[in-house]
């Protein structure tokens, strides 16, 4: 018998814990065991990685990636009705679930963690954008962690995976797209998760490049994306007036027609206009 078998079931311990998910935490809990097999699975092999897991509730997923083979899991939890049941688990898989209570976005759980480093996460609503947005910015690059695969609203996962010329492109696809390859891989209905949510959910998973995919340096880059993005109806050279004097002539030494708008351009010249604006 394995360890997993050896746990309780899902809505058993969420009734013995009394872990009603709570709106205000962005808490939405996958109990279908082989649900959450297969979104571990979607993470690739972990039997030689140490995995982040951020927001784990009742532990469905964490059970998930320990039953797969990881080598250590780091859980980061906020809410401490959650804990005792991570305990369980951790006493049924010894040595290899370390469970942390906290806010992840209050330290770099990474530290923590020996390479390589995969991150799988059902991450809370509420803050699933952000900590992505602190993945994708680390001070050097290659980061700490190999891959990312998250659970997002639908929505968000559409606008990570984003191609110019659509309504969802803009500065998150632009940042995710610069530096990682980047995929959904599964979508979930509302009904998939206890309570179900108003909206659909998706899986994205992100691998980490080399080196980003054209040079440019990052606080530049990121400067002209949200200038461009934050005034997205206005002709590039009215949306970017205020980076530089020449700012036409630029755009046109880039390949960017001054009167196109930011949705029609993609990563590649952007990160032209960023090397300019850096001379």
């Amino acid at each position: 018998m394995s360890a997993i078998d050896t746990l309780p079931p899902l809505r058993e311990v969420i009734e013995r814990h009394g872990l009603a998910a709570k709106k205000s935490l962005g808490q939405n809990f996958i109990l279908d065991l082989n649900l959450t097999a297969r979104i571990a699975r979607l993470a690739g092999d972990l039997a030689a990685c140490d995995v982040l897991e951020v927001g784990p509730g009742p532990g469905g997923l964490t059970r998930a990636l320990l039953a797969s083979g990881a080598r250590h899991v780091l859980a980061v939890e906020k809410d401490p009705r959650c804990l005792p049941a991570l305990a369980e688990i951790a006493a049924a898989y010894p040595g290899k679930l370390e469970v942390r209570e906290g806010d992840a976005l209050a330290a770099d759980a990474l530290d923590g963690l020996t390479p390589p480093i995969r991150v799988v996460a059902n991450l809370p609503y509420n803050v699933g954008t952000e900590l992505l947005v602190r993945w994708l910015t680390p001070p050097t690059w290659p980061p700490k962690w190999q891959s990312l695969t998250l659970m997002f609203q639908r929505e968000v996962a559409e606008r990570i995976v984003a191609r110019p010329g659509t309504e969802a492109y803009g500065r998150l696809a632009l940042l995710a797209q610069w530096r990682c390859d980047a995929q959904i891989v599964l979508t979930l209905p509302p009904e998939a998760f206890t309570p179900p949510p108003k909206v659909h959910s998706a899986v994205v998973h992100l691998v980490a490049l080399p080196a980003p995919r054209f040079p440019a340096d990052p606080a530049v880059l990121n400067r002209v994306v949200a200038a461009a993005f934050n005034q997205r109806r206005k002709m590039l050279r009215s949306a970017l007036r205020g980076l530089a004097p020449d700012i036409e002539a630029l755009l046109v030494e880039a390949g960017i027609a001054p009167t196109a708008r930011a949705e029609e351009i993609g990563l590649e010249k952007f990160c032209a206009l960023a090397r300019l604006l850096a001379r």
